[in-house]
């Protein structure tokens, strides 16, 4: 196994036993890195509700995908 192999088991293993707060900061992390590749290709407009959007995350202004289920569980199949 490569060491790039063992960085992403372990990497893996620690997002599975992560807590919510750290998946966040994660998420985040990896949504900057990626935004920085792309994000001079993306309209304006769209730049400026994506970093609305990055901040309410941030700042924990969120509904847990149990909540929306809950709230809105007539849109969902079952």
């Amino acid at each position: 196994m490569t060491a790039i192999q063992v960085l992403r088991e372990e990497v893996k293993q620690y997002i599975d036993n992560a807590d919510d707060k750290s998946l966040r900061k994660v998420k985040t992390m990896l949504s900057k890195e990626l935004k920085e590749e792309n994000w001079d290709d993306l309209p304006k407009e769209l730049q400026v509700l994506l970093d609305a959007a990055i901040k309410e995350g941030e700042e924990g202004n969120v509904i847990s995908h149990e909540k929306i289920v809950e709230k809105y569980s007539k849109w969902f199949r079952k």
